[in-house]
């Protein structure tokens, strides 16, 4: 009875120690295939900031190279470079040169040049449904070509597609139009993210009076400014006594 009991205690623990022999394996192993990874995505990380240093090290080198051929040949290299541009991409930077250029004029001309200013940045926002405005195109034309037909021909009573979908001032229809949901969502969105921007607005006009900073944004400092139209006359010396320190 002792030598069976001694016999299943010895089992036991060896049961035990190899347990904690393969728990100890398997810590190796979680901590070698740790260590790999990190090595793996050490080195996956410097070769991407390798490759791209690299790259843009051989990018001025051929840079400063086409630079010394054209220098030593005697031609212009900033000409040479534009060879390479077509009349249609010179065209457009040409034009995106001149629209910087006219934004970049930010002084008050007159009213109709302030709203033109606005019309053109909100036309930076808009991302046209080329969808919706397709499916609104074929719909025309259909209509159109739905009353051709009813009208036995004849052109003048009828209304064109064109007519439908590209109206001018001297066009009698009108109140068919019904936005979606989404285009009134939009647009309430672009109003009260003008009204925002508009309360927060805050800059230095280069025409306004020295003087000390009483104000937070321009809403603010209109507002300051018609108090003391009013009450600089009676706070003037309460004021000036506060500034130097000597007010009771």
């Amino acid at each position: 009875m002792t030598e069976g009991s001694t016999g299943g205690k010895t089992t036991m623990e060896e049961r035990a120690a190899r347990m904690e022999a393969l728990r100890a394996k398997m810590r190796e192993s979680s901590a070698a295939n740790r260590k790999d990874l990190i090595e793996e995505h050490n080195k996956a990380k410097f070769s991407v900031k390798a490759a791209a240093r690299l790259e843009k090290q051989r990018r001025l080198a051929e840079t400063l190279r086409e630079s010394m051929d054209a220098e030593e040949r005697g031609e212009d290299i900033e000409r040479k470079k534009n060879w390479e541009y077509s009349i249609e991409e010179n065209d457009e930077w040409e034009k995106r040169k001149a629209r910087k250029d006219r934004r970049a004029d930010f002084q008050f001309h007159d009213d109709a040049h302030a709203a033109r200013r606005k019309y053109k940045k909100d036309l930076d926002l808009i991302k046209p449904d080329l969808v919706a405005y397709q499916a609104q195109k074929e719909a025309a034309m259909s209509q159109g070509s739905a009353l051709q037909a009813f009208s036995s021909g004849s052109s003048s009573n009828a209304v064109t597609a064109s007519e439908q979908l590209y109206r001018d001032a001297n066009t009698l229809l009108y109140g068919d139009n019904k936005p979606s949901e989404e285009a009134i969502d939009r647009v309430v969105g672009k109003l009260n993210q003008d009204l925002d921007k508009r309360s927060k607005f805050s800059r230095k006009r280069n025409n306004e009076e020295e003087g000390d900073i009483t104000y937070i944004n321009e809403r603010n400092r209109v507002f300051n400014k018609k108090i003391a139209r009013f009450y600089d006359k009676y706070t003037a010396e309460t004021r000036a006594s506060f500034e130097r320190g000597t007010a009771l």
